[in-house]
């Protein structure tokens, strides 16, 4: 099975072309090395994907015919230990930098908020 089908019906990503785009933009290794989509994957295989800050190490373990549900789609791979953690720990990261970062509004501020950012930047009007 090519590599880019595989990483679609694995859903790693939507779709094929972006699965494509993804492997020769280097963002998957085989094997530890760069490859090109039309590789061949077998049972076995080491695949390295980034995908934005995550990064998943694997082992195909199933071909599928077809691309099939989600949950279903978790069981064509098995992942290591480290790979869980380590994501898991960007992503509480991740999810820690964002609460800390102010809501930005999607209006311009009424006239009881320009009141407040006058008395906090003590502008007298």
């Amino acid at each position: 099975m090519r590599l880019d089908k595989w990483l679609w019906a694995a859903r790693f990503f939507k779709t094929r072309a972006l699965a494509t785009e993804a492997v020769n933009g280097g963002k998957v290794h085989l094997h530890g090395q760069r490859t090109k989509p039309g590789k061949e994957v077998k049972e076995g295989t080491r695949l390295r994907i980034h995908k934005g800050s995550l990064e998943w190490n694997i082992t195909v373990e199933v071909l599928p015919k077809q691309r099939r549900p989600a949950k279903e789609a978790v069981t064509f791979y098995s992942e290591s230990e480290e790979s869980i953690n380590a994501r898991e720990k960007v992503i509480a990261e991740e999810k820690a930098i964002r609460a800390a970062m102010p809501v930005p509004t999607d209006h311009r501020p009424i006239k009881k908020e320009r009141r407040q950012i006058h008395r906090f930047k003590r502008i007298e009007k």
